[in-house]
């Protein structure tokens, strides 16, 4: 239950876009794009995409370090 608070509060901050960090983790941003013309990769075909708000991720040093299986000693505070 506290995970899905947890969840809630995330997107609630996002959504009102504020970006949201996560010591050790990292970064949740929101970001507009604007409306462009895309095209179909099989048909070839052009289409508007409209404008819309896209969620980004940018993972810490810390994360990075871990999941590289590298020491992550010093970079506890670089985030």
């Amino acid at each position: 239950m506290i995970f899905e608070m947890t969840l809630e509060e995330i997107a609630d901050s996002l959504d009102r876009n504020e970006s949201v960090k996560l010591r050790g983790f990292g970064a949740f941003n929101v970001r507009s794009k604007r409306e462009r013309i895309g095209r179909n990769p099989k048909t070839g075909v052009e289409a508007p995409i409209k404008p819309r708000r896209v969620v980004t991720f940018k993972p810490s040093p810390v994360l990075v370090a871990q999941v590289n299986g590298q020491s992550i000693e010093g970079l506890e505070n670089a985030d």
